[in-house]
């Protein structure tokens, strides 16, 4: 861990060039230093690996960006649980977690591979082990849960201590209940990256008028 810690602060913290450009959009990744991996970004934070050090996902935060104390906080709250990462060390703006392995649901249905009941199963039982834990799940999303040889992983839990409401998860099911499974069953086949965008885009807009 410290030859790691050594290599993020010499390596990726000074190479890595990370934007936000809108506070609404998901920030923008600029610069990778080799050979370091770009895992995923999200509103926050980039993600990335080394190969070195595969089993360890870096979570960097980027200027301007809230959260990272929230998070630890998170992480202390759900301790060791097979559908979530863990945390193993906290920088001032970077942590350092349990990498996990799959594929989003978001990228599942943009390849065609199945999402399973079970993921589906996997997803609704760890949500209710975070609300036992005194969190309040939020902004879980196709892009923040993961299928891995079957069984769900939730991928982001840094909006976890948000106290409103959020029906992103139970909104999903019923899409995954009434159109997926139905669809899937008979023709499982890759739905293009610009109608997936499409429909998150206005499935935010229909939340903003909802709301």
């Amino acid at each position: 861990m410290e030859k790691l810690l050594e290599m993020i602060t010499e390596e990726l913290l000074t190479h890595l060039v990370l934007e936000s450009v809108n506070s609404e959009d998901p920030i923008e990744v600029r610069n990778v230093p080799k050979p370091w991996m770009l895992l995923g970004s999200g509103n926050y934070a980039a993600v990335l690996c080394h190969p070195q050090y595969d089993k360890y996902a870096v979570k960097i935060y980027a200027p301007g960006r809230p959260g990272l104390t929230e998070e630890v906080e998170v992480y202390r709250r759900l301790g060791a649980h097979p559908a979530y990462s863990e945390l193993y060390h906290a920088g001032p703006d970077f942590l350092v977690i349990k990498r996990l392995r799959g594929v989003t649901f978001y990228d599942c249905m943009k390849r065609g591979i199945p999402i399973t009941d079970q993921a589906i199963r996997d997803i609704d039982e760890a949500l209710k082990y975070a609300i036992s834990r005194g969190l309040h799940p939020h902004d879980v999303h196709a892009k923040n849960v993961m299928v891995e040889d079957g069984r769900g992983l939730i991928v982001d839990v840094s909006d976890f201590l948000k106290q409103e409401d959020c029906t992103m998860w139970d909104d999903f099911k019923k899409a995954y209940t009434r159109l997926y499974r139905p669809i899937s069953s008979l023709w499982l086949f890759p739905v293009p990256r610009s109608v997936l965008e499409a429909v998150r885009k206005g499935y935010r807009l229909w939340r903003r008028r909802k709301s």
